[in-house]
């Protein structure tokens, strides 16, 4: 394996967690990763890479390796790190993001919002959650106010060997290897509950807990839209033929068109024999991707 290295960005409120793989004067690739994901789960996809790349790939406020902040977080909070992280790493100029889920979410919003900064931008199976409608929003203040009353905790398991089968469990495309790998960094020592809802000590997801609450606020796709409608740069949108989030826009006929349409320079390509976790699955033909589309 590519080894990697280890930087921290103090911000005001919170001290990340910076991951860099490659040759500081190669060209410059921030990669960014999804929700309960770390930086380090990109391994798989830079041992394919035939390039030399200077990577950026920070473990989000709450994840990984980053300060845990143990208190709610909210959305565009990550976008205020993404433009902290780019002007630490590339403070002029335009630069080339990846990101998985809710990190190729925070690339598209951050493109729209700053479409002078970005020079092209992958989204690995990031193009907004499902929409919502007002009349959700009682429940959802509901919710926010049990979390608060209650805080999330992490179900917890009895070694790194139990997660990692919890990871095969859950991803058919996951080689054994892969998961073995991923236990020592999606995982942690730390204090959780058991099916029967018991706290006990043992190995948690790497994730702050708090990330699993519901925000009081409800997701406005409306929103999202005339944000992605700014966006000046190539966009590639990248799926995995067996995707739950596929499966997921299949039961509202229109929306990936309507979606997509926002942006005025998009593509997209699927990738077989992968579920959401394309980079767990299918790293090589995710670095393929990369490379072909950033050059």
């Amino acid at each position: 394996m590519r080894p990697s290295r280890s930087e921290t960005l103090d911000l005001p409120a919170v001290r990340l967690h910076i991951r860099r793989w490659g040759d500081p004067q190669a060209p410059l690739l921030f990669l960014l990763h999804g929700w309960m994901d770390v930086s380090a789960s990109f391994q798989f996809v830079v041992d394919e890479l035939q390039r030399d790349w200077n990577i950026v790939a920070p473990d989000w406020r709450g994840f990984g390796r980053s300060q845990w902040l143990h208190r709610p977080y909210f959305f565009a909070e990550h976008l205020g790190d993404l433009e902290a992280i780019i002007d630490r790493y590339a403070p002029a100029g335009q630069v080339r993001l990846a990101g998985h889920s809710m990190g190729g979410i925070l690339a598209c919003l951050y493109a729209g919002i700053r479409p002078g900064r970005v020079e092209k931008l992958i989204t690995l199976e990031g193009f907004g959650i499902a929409p919502t409608k007002p009349g959700m929003a009682p429940e959802r203040y509901q919710q926010w106010l049990g979390a608060l009353r209650k805080p999330p905790r992490m179900h917890v398991y009895a070694d790194r060997a139990a997660f990692a089968r919890r990871l095969l469990h859950s991803d058919r495309f996951l080689t054994p290897e892969r998961a073995a790998f991923l236990a020592k960094h999606l995982a942690r020592i730390g204090d959780g509950e058991n099916k029967a809802g018991e706290r006990r000590h043992g190995v948690i997801w790497n994730g702050d807990p708090w990330h699993k609450a519901p925000a009081p606020y409800l997701f406005r796709l409306e929103e999202s839209m005339a944000i992605w409608k700014q966006v000046a740069c190539p966009v590639l949108w990248v799926a995995g033929r067996e995707s739950w989030i596929v499966r997921d826009y299949a039961t509202r006929p229109g929306d990936w068109e309507a979606r997509r349409a926002c942006f005025a320079d998009v593509d997209e390509k699927w990738i077989d024999g992968a579920d959401h976790m394309l980079h767990h699955d299918q790293p090589a033909a995710v670095a393929r991707i990369i490379e072909d589309f950033f050059g």
